[in-house]
């Protein structure tokens, strides 16, 4: 998420009520997750596991809740709560606005594009052009959809990420200041469910087809010309690369990359990152080839005990 504006370190210190370790005119740029940092950046980390790689990220500024040795051309903010002061910083910089139509003023719409009757529309969503928007659909505020996209109905497009802190109290909520980015020439099924980025974007490049009933968690990108069947469920932060075929009921667990190519069997359980331009089957994952082979030999081992009781 890149702010409006360039903002001071001090600055940034104020909205939060921290304390800070550098010049306080160090130029802060926006803020993200780790995986997506760049330079200019806020990065949260509130455990020491993770510090050095916090510390050593793209990330120009780093919020956390130990005064440590600051690395040459960063900046600290530090706090007692990285993580509820971070998502201060979400309200502060992407504030919820409350709709007042079931199509925002503020969207813009391309030429030829249908919006259905019971469709929603919310604030700063841009659709492209020769679009269809189908009955009930819901498109969450800053949402943005190209060209030749076809939206079915009942999908919902920019809920909250999935991600929470377990404190004694309960569970505290990640506040997703991200979006959804559907790119041109995309299918999207009915009751699919697009979580939209805590910090970054989810995004459905061109040419992806998906069919209906399917979760695609926050953060994650599904590259070019991709096929989903129904039932898939894919976590947050997964890259899925081109041209990859999910079948039905497939998961895909958070972190992981699929690779170019790749086709991934109906039921199968992504565990780990798997190479591209190959078949897989089962749960963990493994080529269908050896996994129907390791099916096989089960099945046979009964016949090989009664032979050696026999024997």
């Amino acid at each position: 998420m890149k702010f409006p504006r360039t903002h001071s370190l001090k600055e940034i210190a104020k909205i939060i009520g921290s304390e800070f370790v550098g010049d306080e005119t160090f130029p802060v740029l926006g803020m993200n997750e780790i995986h997506v940092v760049e330079e200019g950046d806020i990065v949260f980390v509130d455990h020491p596991k993770y510090y050095d790689k916090a510390l050593q990220s793209r990330a120009t500024v780093v919020l956390i809740n130990k005064e440590v040795e600051c690395p040459e051309g960063k900046a600290l903010l530090v706090s007692d709560d990285p993580f509820r002061d971070f998502n201060k910083l979400t309200k502060h910089f992407k504030p919820f606005e409350r709709a007042n139509s079931n199509v925002s003023e503020s969207a813009e719409i391309g030429e030829g594009t249908v919006i259905q009757p019971g469709a929603f529309i919310g604030n700063h969503v841009k659709i492209g052009k020769n679009c269809v928007i189908h009955p009930n659909v819901t498109i969450y505020d800053g949402c943005v959809i190209g060209d030749n996209v076809t939206i079915h109905a009942n999908t919902v497009m920019g809920a909250d990420a999935f991600y929470y802190k377990n404190r004694p109290e309960g569970f505290d909520k990640l506040l997703s200041g991200g979006t959804v980015i559907i790119e041109s020439n995309v299918d999207i099924g009915a009751s699919c469910t697009i979580d939209r980025g805590v910090t970054a974007a989810t995004t459905i490049k061109e040419g992806s087809k998906l069919d209906n009933q399917i979760q695609v968690g926050h953060d994650t990108v599904i590259g070019k010309k991709c096929l989903i069947a129904s039932h898939v469920g894919i976590a947050g932060c997964v890259v899925i690369e081109d041209e990859v075929t999910l079948w039905g009921q497939v998961g895909i667990i958070s972190g992981v990359t699929i690779g170019k190519k790749a086709v991934i069997l109906a039921q199968t359980g992504v565990a780990k990152s798997l190479e591209g331009g190959k078949t897989y089957f089962g749960s963990p994952a493994e080529e269908a080839r050896e996994k129907l082979k390791q099916m096989a030999s089960v099945k046979m081992i009964p016949e090989i005990l009664q032979k050696l009781k026999k024997n």
